[in-house]
């Protein structure tokens, strides 16, 4: 892990320091930082639950660290609680948004440990001890002020975070979400072609000319041709003036009549 340069602050806290005469000075505690610059100075350790006593180790002391321990150079410096609680810091701090309303609270933070930078905070909704909690990663640049205990950002909600890590509640909002946009879409997709279909609806185009020029392509005889009388109402006397004339005409040109 010498090759590490990037380190979870919660991570730093789980191995135990180790100075350069083999003593095991406890794990860690918390954090020394220098919030203006987002900036870690060293962390803090205690090598008893039960002693009164903390041990402050500055960050230029670390010479290596594996998977269980952070190896250290020279001594620490020994202070009590009640001085390190006046400390500033931006962990626990709450997170507002742009219009100061409350998002989240800074539960982590990922840092260089070679210079001290800060790259990004880590912020929870919940209580960030309870397993399966969401967490969203915070630039620095989406913080516009800040005050002991409390963080304004240019942000509306937690959307405009990236998600780092999500339980299993925000893993199923965040699918259920994606189900119902994709019925959403399906759904106005198919109303699109619905109505499409009914603008453009084939037997309107099937007026009586269609009907005219498709008769004449199968030789068919029936004359459409348009006529100003057919509007006129003829009478009965008419009706059967015309029948008898016909007849004649027919008797006329029937030799077996």
């Amino acid at each position: 892990m010498k090759n590490i340069k990037n380190i979870l602050l919660s991570d730093l806290y789980k191995l135990h320091v180790t100075c350069d005469q083999g003593l095991d000075h406890g794990n860690g505690l918390m954090v020394w930082m220098h919030p203006p610059v987002h900036r870690i100075l060293g962390w803090i350790t205690n090598i008893s639950s039960f002693s009164l006593s903390r041990s402050v180790w500055r960050l230029n002391q670390i010479v290596g660290i594996d998977s269980n321990r952070i190896y250290v150079k020279g001594t620490s410096s020994i202070t009590d609680q009640t001085t390190l609680d006046r400390l500033p810091t931006l962990i626990n701090a709450v997170l507002l948004n742009k219009n100061g309303e409350k998002l989240a609270s800074i539960v982590d933070l990922v840092f260089n440990y070679n210079t001290g930078e800060i790259l990004y905070y880590l912020v929870s909704r919940t209580n960030h001890k309870l397993p399966g909690t969401s967490r969203w990663s915070l630039k620095i640049n989406n913080i516009s002020d800040q005050q002991p205990g409390m963080v304004l950002s240019n942000l509306n909600s937690l959307d405009d975070l990236p998600l780092v890590k999500a339980s299993i509640r925000e893993e199923f909002m965040k699918k259920s979400k994606d189900w119902r946009d994709q019925i959403k879409f399906i759904r106005d997709k198919a109303s699109n072609k619905l109505d499409g279909w009914l603008e453009d609806s084939p037997w309107e185009e099937f007026d009586r000319t269609d009907f005219i020029k498709y008769d004449n392509e199968n030789n068919w005889v029936d004359n459409f041709e348009e006529n100003p009388n057919d509007d006129k109402v003829i009478t009965y006397s008419e009706l059967k003036y015309s029948n008898a004339r016909a007849k004649s005409k027919k008797s006329d040109n029937d030799p077996w009549i």
